[in-house]
């Protein structure tokens, strides 16, 4: 039992982190202006990267808002359930003392040339209006 309460302690405290910050983006509305930095890609580049728009669709999803949150970042409101689920089995498996899920090197390769293209396509002059975030 001891040892299936240690592997069930890196599940948890990523879901408290994530509880946690996702409790501070309802409370602080990433909606204004500065309220919590800037791009620095955006800024210097005038490109969106592929999280910008995170925060705020954070924040949306948070009050249910979910025409708001695709239209900052479609992206992650794909993501986001994936990652709920990806963390639920992660869980279940540690409270069974199994290992965390492990997968395979190609399964991050598609990951990084999704957000890529993701990053390409949010900024092609057709797709603008479409996948750029709303600037504030």
């Amino acid at each position: 039992m001891r040892a299936a309460r240690h592997t069930l302690a890196a599940p948890l405290l990523t879901g408290a982190a994530v509880a946690a910050a996702t409790a501070v983006l309802a409370v602080h509305d990433p909606h204004r202006a500065g309220s919590y930095g800037f791009c620095p890609l955006l800024v210097l580049t005038g490109f969106a990267c592929p999280a910008c728009g995170g925060l705020r669709a954070t924040h949306d999803l948070v009050h249910l808002d979910l025409a708001g949150a695709w239209s900052a970042n479609a992206l992650w409101v794909l993501l986001v359930p994936v990652l709920v689920a990806l963390w639920t089995v992660w869980t279940i498996r540690a409270a069974r003392g199994l290992p965390a899920p492990r997968f395979p090197v190609s399964v991050g390769v598609a990951g990084l040339v999704v957000l890529v293209l993701f990053g390409v396509a949010r900024n092609l002059p057709p797709l603008v209006p479409h996948l750029t975030p709303w600037l504030a």
